[in-house]
């Protein structure tokens, strides 16, 4: 299946400039799998030293939370789209 991810500002440096990679897969984690491959530099901003989704990094398939749904596990349909979204936190009082 082919499957858009659309890298957030703050990561697309990693992601040679980047908006939006085309990758292939059948689940949110053998998409994400393949943008990984094709851009090394996104796994350690995406993903935990033993290989889990780092709890601040938020990925929609379409509107939904894939943590609302089966996580990685979760289906993506050909031509699907998936958005990144890194938590921010923080500011002044």
């Amino acid at each position: 299946m082919s499957v858009s991810v659309m890298i957030p500002t703050a990561l697309r440096s990693y992601a040679e400039g980047n908006a939006s990679i085309t990758c292939s897969g059948s689940t949110v984690g053998e998409a994400l799998a393949s943008l990984t491959e094709q851009h090394p530099g996104l796994a350690k901003h995406l993903r935990t030293a033993d290989g889990k989704l780092r709890s601040f990094v938020n990925v929609y398939l379409g509107e939904e939370d894939i943590r609302y749904m089966d996580g990685e596990a979760t289906p993506v349909a050909e031509g699907a789209t998936l958005t990144i979204v890194p938590s921010i936190a923080g500011g002044a009082r």
